[in-house]
């Protein structure tokens, strides 16, 4: 609670001076007599506490404390009672005994929890406008979390978090409302500490580079959905703002918390392929004598030699307390490790932060210094042994029996080479390749807090930040692994890349309640500039004796993005609110011409419960309306140079010959000179509701957004340019949705308290316009992941984005099996080409929901989580690829196992492109259940929680495949997503 209390320290000091006007109030009183009441007010370590309201009870008289925490204060004949109120502490009531009254207030949680961290600042949750949620560290899901997003998975509405496979260096797919675009990022913008994070990864942890900030230093996290609450961020809020609030120290006496968890993570379902004797079955009754010939004698279970239990542990502990009296301090160290169900797969990761927080001039000069680091070390298992495991001829051994291949079974041809394109032993995959990475992260920031003396309204602010990361590895295989025996194995360091990311940010912030007008200002203008960074050095691939296969040539990538921004809050008497926004970005990504941007923004908020004709009611504690317009704006996603006319150097094979000698030839890359903003149009209607003193809470909103000027992957014009595709401004997209949240106190007692909430989105999105000339022929562009060159995805104007793109399956009238090679006639033209491909239901889901609840009765606490997709659809690209009969045998030296579902299709050869294997992939998922208990003190100074947690507890569904929830909507060889079964130690002194 005393942490929370320190997070919100600027949102206390820019609201309490609010109160400021009724010292006036105050002086005008004492001319109409009465006597003087003094006083000190403290916090509960007895600091002195700036700014706390002190009014009669029943009246409008009052004052606030000095910088000593001091008050003064003339009461009228018959006062009975003072009221004391600070935000964050609890209010106090107390009757007035003589002329000296002093009074220690206490923290508020209840209050705490209704201040939120906004883009360049703090705010009342009953003042936001736009569509904003926080969660804190009390909601967050639990288990063994490797990465921050995991944190809030299912908690909020609008937000949709997919980890990317099983594996622990994976990473995540994170979308609000779905995303804004097509080709360029449609990921969040991650705010940590004020410090805005570069997009993407770093070699060595690609795709993973949240997992580099230890989830157990995380305070809060607030996410901006609408683009009035995002638009503050404007070039990079297009699709949504993930602010993260770390820990910070109190100025409290010395808190040391502990907490170890470990766990063992179990394999859930598998590709369904044939088990033994099925095989058997089919190669005996429907093979050749030559496949029968290659049945062995073995009975291998190839998943039980690939995948196994994974160990994991997660440590962490904290230090928190203050060096002086205002000097407070927060210290935490961490390590994790994680094995990963694929035997070699591991990730370790060792953290450490420092939050320091001193305060200067009876806390007019407030500075923090937050510094966090991180160690990775990853070890990466080959992948592909996923595929192996599943379709590897389950009659012969693991082992040859001989020293040849490292002793591992392998198709050997008549040469005694691997036979080409054989299917590799996956075991030897995994044992005889070492795979690592070494990526080091340091993020810090320095912020000053300024209240200026003669105008204590007037807050300046600086913060200087700094992100950097440096990652390393190298990929070895032995040159006696089937998998490189002909080239005499394969070596490849890569590294180091270092990203280096440097922020300023500047900005004044007024705060001022005006009584003559009942009206109060909170008034905010800023600069930003911040810089980026990336390079790597040349390298190359080798084999085992060092020469060189592959060359690659060293990289230097830089942006700079400049901005300048304002906002303004207004409130009428607590009832009528108006929140107005304006950013101007120019990014370096685009030509001078083109590099500047507007993004503004403007919102409405009108509470009803706070007027008269609402006062006197009981049921309803709260309704707010709230209505939103704004623009944001995109360019990340992108290249930082593709309005320049640049040169590449060719690669080793792309040289040509002078005077008989090779040399090294440039060409020129595709580009677009006028390239410009990608900008989203936002619209956002909503409302927040309470009853029964906000036991019964939630929230509506409806939004609609339109970009324009998509930044766009295309084919390039035949002759245009040497690259097949360039990257330019073309079409638009549209997209809508609804979004509702509930929670509930259902019972509420000293023994027993039970919370639930619900959250529940729908969203749409609908590609409007592709084409480069404005009412030019419509496109069906495929997109999407491929099997065999084969897509089976498409942008086509008019629809929802990455459909499916497949023939219509005609079935049996009979026996309804699907009759091989038999599509429907869709344009009536007698013949079966690509003009009767269809789109056919999209991979994103129409409904997206999540259900939380805890019960607790007196020590004991029981929590469920719960996530739902509805109208979700995979193509069971597993099945296609190894469910017909072909597939048992590309070579003449070797089986292959089938997928079951080649026993109710029959098909003897692939159906890339058939709507059979579109699935439908709604599901109900029960992804965490916790039983946990406090033992309270269990001896003086030392408290002990224990709790039991499985996460990944079950999932309903009707898709056949591994998991309903795969990236992009394509299930081919994946990555099982494992259960975990965790016991978690808390102690704290």
């Amino acid at each position: 609670m005393k942490t929370n209390l320190l997070t919100v320290t600027k949102a206390k000091m820019l609201l309490l001076f609010c109160i400021l006007w009724q010292v006036c109030v105050s002086a005008a009183f004492a001319q109409s007599g009465g006597r003087t009441i003094t006083g000190k007010v403290t916090d509960d370590t007895n600091e002195p506490l700036i700014g706390v309201n002190v009014l009669v009870a029943g009246t409008a008289v009052g004052t606030i404390t000095d910088f000593d925490g001091n008050y003064s204060l003339t009461v009228p004949d018959g006062a009975k009672e003072l009221q004391f109120s600070y935000i964050g502490y609890a209010s106090q009531t107390i009757a007035i005994k003589g002329n000296v009254l002093n009074v220690q207030l206490q923290p508020d949680s209840q209050v705490l929890s209704d201040v939120v961290v906004i883009g360049y600042g703090t705010q009342r949750k009953s003042d936001l406008t736009g569509a904003v949620t926080n969660v804190s560290s009390e909601d967050f899901n639990t288990g063994l979390v490797s990465s921050p997003e995991q944190l809030i998975n299912g908690k909020i509405s609008g937000v949709q978090i997919m980890s990317n496979s099983g594996s622990p260096t994976s990473g995540s797919t994170i979308r609000v409302r779905g995303g804004a675009s097509l080709n360029a990022s449609n990921d969040p913008l991650i705010v940590l500490d004020g410090v805005p994070l570069e997009q993407g990864g770093i070699s060595g942890n690609d795709g993973n580079f949240l997992s580099l900030i230890n989830p157990n230093d995380i305070e809060s996290m607030t996410i901006l959905k609408d683009a009035s609450s995002t638009a503050i961020y404007g070039s990079r809020a297009s699709n949504g703002v993930i602010i993260i609030t770390t820990k910070k120290g109190n100025s409290d006496k010395l808190k040391i918390s502990l907490s170890t968890t470990h766990s063992i993570q179990t394999r859930t379902k598998l590709a369904d392929m044939l088990d033994y004797d099925q095989f058997i079955n089919v190669v005996n009754t429907q093979g050749s004598a030559a496949q029968q010939a290659l049945l062995g004698t073995a009975r291998t279970d190839w998943n039980d030699q690939i995948y196994h239990n994974a160990y994991g542990t997660d440590n962490n502990l904290s230090l928190s307390g203050r060096i002086a009296p205002n000097w407070p301090i927060r210290v935490s160290i961490g390590y994790y490790n994680q094995d990963g169900l694929l035997k070699t797969d591991n990730a370790e990761r060792f953290t450490g932060s420092v939050s320091l927080s001193p305060s200067f001039f009876d806390d007019h000069l407030k500075l923090t210094l937050n510094a966090k680091g991180a160690l990775n070390k990853n070890q990466f298992a080959n992948t592909s042994a996923i595929w192996g495991g599943a379709t590897m001829n389950p009659t012969i051994p693991v082992y040859s029996g001989n020293d040849a291949f490292g002793g591992f079974n392998e198709a050997i041809g008549s040469d005694g080479n691997p036979v080409n394109g054989a299917l590799v032993n996956p075991v030897g995959l995994l044992e005889q390749r070492d795979a690592h990475s070494k990526v080091v992260r340091f993020i810090g920031n320095f912020d000053i807090d300024y209240r200026v003396h003669f105008l204590p309204e007037l807050k300046l602010h600086a913060t200087l930040g700094y992100d950097y990361a440096e990652g390393k590895g190298s990929e070895y295989v032995s040159p006696e692994a089937a998998q490189y025996y002909t080239t005499g194995g394969y070596y490849y360091p890569y590294g180091p890349q270092k990203n280096i990311n440097r922020l300023l940010t500047l900005y004044a912030n007024y705060n001022k309640f005006f009584d003559s007008i009942n009206s109060s200002f909170d008034i905010t203008a800023g600069y930003d500039y911040q810089y980026w960074k990336s390079s790597s050095p040349a390298t190359a691939s080798m084999n085992a004796a060092g020469d060189v296969q592959t060359a690659y040539r060293a990289t230097d990538y830089r942006h700079v993005l400049l901005s300048y921004y304002g906002r303004i809050n207004y409130s009428y008497g607590s009832r009528y609110m108006l929140t107005a926004t304006v950013r101007r970005d120019a990014t370096s990504r685009f030509a001078p011409d083109q590099r500047w941007g507007t993004f503004p923004s403007v919102a409405l908020g009108w509470r009803l419960t706070e007027e008269e004709f609402m006062k006197d009611q009981k049921v309803l504690s709260n309704l707010k309306l709230r209505a939103s317009y704004g623009v944001t704006g995109q360019q990340d996603g992108i290249g930082n140079y593709n309005y320049l006319p640049l040169y590449t150097l060719s690669q080793d094979g792309a040289q040509g010959i002078v005077g008989g000698t090779p040399v090294y030839t440039y060409r020129p890359e595709a580009y677009v000179s006028d390239l410009k903003w990608e900008t989203t149009t936002s619209w956002n209607v909503g409302f927040d509701f309470g009853f029964l003193d906000d036991r019964l809470t939630g929230s509506f909103d409806y939004y609609t957004r339109q970009t324009k000027d998509l930044i766009a992957t295309v084919p390039a014009a035949a002759g245009s340019t040497f690259n097949k595709t360039i990257t330019t401004n073309v079409g638009n997209v549209d997209s809508q949705g609804i979004e509702f949240s509930l929670n509930a106190t259902p019972i509420q007692t000293d023994d027993l308290t039970w919370d639930i909430s619900f959250n529940m989105t729908w969203q749409k999105m609908k590609v409007k316009n592709l084409s480069l000339v404005q009412g030019g022929e419509a496109t069906n562009t495929p997109v999407g992941p491929s099997i065999d060159g084969y897509q089976f995805q498409t942008l086509t104007e008019g629809y929802e984005p990455y459909m499916f793109y497949v023939y219509k399956q005609l079935y049996d009238e009979k026996t309804g099996k699907p009759i091989e090679g038999a599509y429907a006639d869709l344009n009536n033209d007698g013949t079966i080409n690509s003009d009767d491909l269809y789109r056919y239901h999209s991979p994103a889901p129409d409904y997206i929901m999540g259900l939380s609840t805890s019960l607790r009765w007196k020590q004991w606490n029981l929590g469920m989580s719960f996530r739902a997709n509805i109208g979700n659809y995979v193509y069971n690209g597993m099945a296609m690829n190894t469910g017909a009969f072909e597939t048992m045998s590309y070579n003449s030296y070797q089986l292959n196992n089938l997928s079951t579902s080649y026993l109710e299709t029959g098909f003897q050869t692939r159906q890339y492109l058939s709507d059979y294997y579109v699935e439908n992939a709604s599901f109900l998922k029960m992804d965490n259940l916790t039983l946990g208990y406090n033992f309270g003190e269990i001896f003086k100074g030392c408290s002990l929680n224990v709790s039991a947690m499985i996460q990944n507890v079950f999932c309903i569904t009707k898709y056949s495949g591994v998991d309903p929830e795969v990236p992009n909507g394509m299930d081919n060889s994946f990555y099982p997503r494992p259960r975990t079964y965790s016991l978690n130690l808390g102690l704290n002194f």
